[in-house]
């Protein structure tokens, strides 16, 4: 009897212990990760990369949460194109009116180069009156963007983020369980402390030295 009753405790308690690992897993990832609750806005502005964004940022529009979007992303050897053009061809190809896409395709170092983009677009004379942007990337990535987006358009720009949801993009809530979900959330981690560092506590040469390292 003694035994069973230890045995039942053993096994419970590595149950116990492998639900707990897992919660903290998970809230490791989900601390990286931002669902506003979207309200529509001027922009729809997409972050360079995989097609799963743009389809996302273009099922927004469709579902009338921008007016516009704003496509940023220079040459790619990856896709053999640039992103820019791309994104404004795929969502052309979807039903977005021509005249609804807006593009940048200069060349772009980082989530926070893009976010330049997007302020250059938005201070542009032919853009008067847009106060709000919906920005659109993958679910781990939007807390550095977050930072990187508020730190250059300012308290003035309403900013939402829009996370592609896991189901509709190659990377897993449950992150610890694909190679390429690993990467990207270490990753993200990695490049959150160069954010800072880089954009908000380096001066001088040691400034000039993170922005060589700028890739992302």
């Amino acid at each position: 009897m003694r035994r069973r009753a230890a045995a039942a405790i053993a096994i419970f308690l590595g149950v116990a212990l492998a639900g707990a690992h897992e919660w903290v897993l998970l809230a490791v990832g989900d601390a990286l990760v931002i669902r506003d609750e979207l309200v529509p806005a001027d922009v729809i502005h997409v972050i360079s990369g995989p097609d799963h964004r743009t389809d996302h940022a273009i099922h927004l529009y469709q579902q009338g949460y921008g007016r516009r979007m704003f496509f940023t992303g220079g040459w790619c050897p990856e896709i053999e194109g640039n992103h820019a053009e791309r994104g404004r061809d795929r969502a052309v190809e979807q039903g977005v009116p021509e005249q609804a896409v807006a593009i940048d395709g200069s060349w772009v170092t980082s989530t926070y180069s893009e976010a330049l983009r997007l302020k250059a677009f938005l201070d542009g004379a032919e853009q008067p009156g847009i106060r709000s942007v919906i920005v659109v990337s993958d679910a781990h990535h939007l807390r550095r963007a977050r930072w990187a987006y508020r730190q250059v358009l300012g308290a003035e720009i309403e900013l939402q983020m829009a996370a592609v949801p896991f189901e509709q993009s190659p990377f897993r809530r449950r992150w610890w369980t694909d190679a390429a979900s690993r990467q990207f959330v270490w990753g993200e981690y990695r490049k959150i402390v160069y954010y800072h560092l880089r954009y908000r506590y380096s001066r001088g040469l040691f400034r000039e030295w993170l922005a060589s390292l700028d890739t992302e």
